[in-house]
């Protein structure tokens, strides 16, 4: 009898495991405001505000193609209050191709979000109306055509790479570290042509201020079905940008596990798909299991090509 007094004493005096959330949740976005990223990190932030009953601090970390932010989020403390937007290829192709701040195992994968199309882009007024006309500036004057990116090793940069091997010209790359430094110097004219997801330049195309010249999709995108493909301009060009979360790696499970789920429900939700619309923000949800899955065959898939020709000098 005194022994069970004394476990009912014991278990009386633990203290009770503190509920999560207990305080704000903060977003690392690691790009400049007004991308794509962001946009994808303030519309969850404010989703999970409503259900978690804590508010959700976006912080920019912008630089180095997203690997500020990335290394951000996996040095932070796992205790779920530290969440952040990773961005693919570029989490993967960074560690790959260069010495970085973070790698993979020390991110704990929640979910994805987003799958946006790449496309390449001109200024309105620009001298190139196909991505022919653009291939056949390249060979005529090679290096004198730029092509701007958010970084080497993202989507743009890669599918620029690629479409130098394939049509046999030169590119001159110009990396801007986010997408709206980018789109600023294409629309000013001071780069030619710049590689944008397709929903990242919905409010220039609508305008009539930056025309695309082809979409890196295997088919169509529906959101711009105008618009050729590579593929069909016989450039085998296929890649877009996935925006999806993660937090440190050590997160409890049973966390990641929640927020997975959440980002799932919005990914269903018919008033955050309108929102998604909206904001050009094309759905493409994978829960945990399933992103960590995809990001792991891309790893493999990039260490192969980095292997046999490297998109950039190894350091």
């Amino acid at each position: 009898m005194p022994g069970i007094l004394a476990l009912l004493f014991c278990l009386l005096a633990w203290p009770a495991q503190a509920a999560w959330p207990d305080r704000p949740i903060t977003m690392v976005v690691p790009f400049s405001p007004g991308g794509g990223a962001d946009i994808a990190g303030r519309s969850m932030g404010r989703w999970l505000e409503a259900r978690l009953g804590q508010p959700v601090v976006v912080v920019n970390r912008p630089g180095a193609g997203g690997a500020i932010g990335f290394a951000a989020i996996a040095q932070a403390a796992p205790d779920g209050h530290t969440i952040g937007v990773v961005t693919l290829p570029n989490l993967v192709t960074i560690p790959i191709e260069r010495r970085a701040g973070y790698t993979i195992e020390q991110l704990a994968l929640i979910a994805n979000l987003v799958d946006d199309v790449g496309g390449v882009f001109v200024r309105a007024d620009s001298r190139f109306h196909s991505m022919a006309d653009l291939v056949a500036a390249a060979r005529r004057d090679p290096g004198a055509v730029s092509f701007g990116t958010t970084g080497v090793g993202t989507y743009a940069h890669l599918g620029m790479l690629a479409l130098e091997r394939q049509a046999g010209i030169a590119l001159t790359a110009v990396a801007y570290g986010s997408t709206a430094p980018m789109r600023a110097a294409l629309l000013q004219g001071e780069l030619q042509v710049g590689g944008l997801s397709m929903t990242d330049a919905t409010q220039e195309m609508a305008a009539g201020t930056l025309r695309p010249l082809g979409q890196m999709a295997a088919t169509r995108w529906p959101g711009t079905p105008e618009v050729p493909t590579l593929r069909e301009q016989g450039f085998d060009v296929v890649l877009s940008s996935l925006r999806g979360f993660a937090a440190p790696a050590g997160t409890p499970r049973a966390i990641v596990r929640q927020l997975s789920d959440l980002v799932g429900e919005a990914a269903r939700d018919p008033g955050f798909r309108a929102l998604a619309e909206k904001q050009a923000m094309p759905i493409g949800y994978q829960d945990s299991e399933a992103f960590a899955a995809g990001i792991a065959a891309m790893r493999l898939q990039y260490e192969k090509i980095w292997r046999e020709q490297p998109w950039r000098e190894k350091d």
